[in-house]
């Protein structure tokens, strides 16, 4: 592997989602190419949600320099958001999903009870390749990571972080349909590919489901399919009409999970999210999933697609974080750009 000593063998493990955050990292959007007809509304849909997130922790935005800074200044400025929680970082990007090409924090304990943290710079290929340019998203998190001054491991291989979802403890999720994908690391057995993620994320227990849902142009990522809310429990998105065609991906998902353990060969609690009912947008499926929520401190952001859908997405969310506000924002327009909440952050855990 390109670095000897890993992220593993100093120590250091990726926290999960729900650990208490610094702050969140953003990409802030510009490529209208992204969402084609729509672009004018995505921007404000990104100052409402960092108004939420700047009730509860820092919330750092990538730009391309200061002009830009200044305008998303004042757009945040008229929403509301409190300026002295956000701050801005000139990282030029190709697009606006930092979930896949930001920094995947990991952390260590060290010997006064301190914690230390370390970057992972996976390599970043656009989803196999589709939508180039995509150099500048390359490069981001060793960016920060010099910016921070903190320590930047680089495996050497194509990985997303929308493709994984880590409890904290030792184990991991991801998919088949994602990370078996030839345009990402031909090259890469399934079992080489376990190696590189025990490796740089601190994990010893990993979990393949299978294929994504329609529309989703990540090749199968994870973050829409099933997530961890705390050790030992998954929420899973379910589909209930046969007729439809992610109906039956979904159900052997929730088979494969059925028979799954955690690190400690416990079985896996499970609970069930709904599938929004389908989505298009010129004649196009859109990925649209209640699984693409992000949580950060407080709170829990959750993408909107139909009320009475989402009122009971929101009560089982709710269930499952007592302690935090459920946030649900109307996302028919973003997803457009084939992604949602957590397709954009990026979560920068508290040292």
């Amino acid at each position: 592997m390109p670095d000897s000593p890993t992220p593993a063998d100093l120590g250091f493990r990726m926290p999960a989602e729900w650990a208490p955050h610094r702050g969140t990292w953003l990409s802030w959007p510009h490529k209208e190419a992204s969402w084609p007809g729509k672009f004018d509304v995505v921007p404000g849909i990104f100052a409402r949600m960092v108004t939420e997130l700047a009730r509860h922790e820092e919330v750092h935005i990538n730009v391309s320099g200061p002009d830009m800074e200044e305008g998303v200044r004042a757009l945040l400025a008229r929403e509301g958001a409190a300026p002295d929680l956000v701050r801005f970082h000139h990282n030029p990007t190709n697009d606006a999903w930092c979930r896949d090409h930001g920094p995947i924090f990991v952390e260590r304990e060290v010997e006064d009870g301190r914690r230390e943290q370390a970057i992972v710079d996976w390599g970043y290929n656009a989803w196999g390749g589709k939508y180039p340019p995509y150099d500048l998203d390359d490069v981001v998190p060793t960016r920060i990571g010099r910016e921070l001054g903190l320590p930047v491991f680089h495996p050497g291989i194509v990985m997303e972080g929308g493709s994984i979802d880590v409890n904290g403890r030792g184990t991991l999720l991801t998919t088949e349909a994602c990370l078996l994908n030839p345009n990402r690391n031909p090259e890469l057995t399934r079992d080489r590919i376990e190696q590189y993620l025990c490796a740089y994320l601190g994990v010893e227990h990993i979990l393949w489901l299978g294929d994504g849902i329609a529309g989703d142009d990540t090749d199968g990522h994870v973050d829409d399919l099933t997530r961890f809310v705390d050790p030992s429990t998954v929420v899973t998105v379910v589909e209930e009409d046969p007729t439809d065609e992610n109906y039956e991906p979904l159900q052997e998902n929730l088979q494969r999970l059925k028979k799954m353990t955690d690190q400690d060969g416990r079985p896996l609690r499970i609970e069930l999210l709904p599938m929004p009912r389908p989505l298009y947008h010129e004649g196009q499926r859109l990925p649209a999933s209640y699984a693409n929520f992000y949580i950060a401190n407080g709170l829990v952001l959750l993408p909107g697609y139909d009320a009475k859908r989402d009122g009971e997405a929101q009560q089982t969310l709710q269930r499952l974080f007592p302690d935090r506000r459920i946030v649900v924002m109307d996302c028919t327009h973003l997803v457009w750009g084939l992604g949602a909440f957590h397709c954009v952050t990026q979560q920068w855990p508290a040292p």
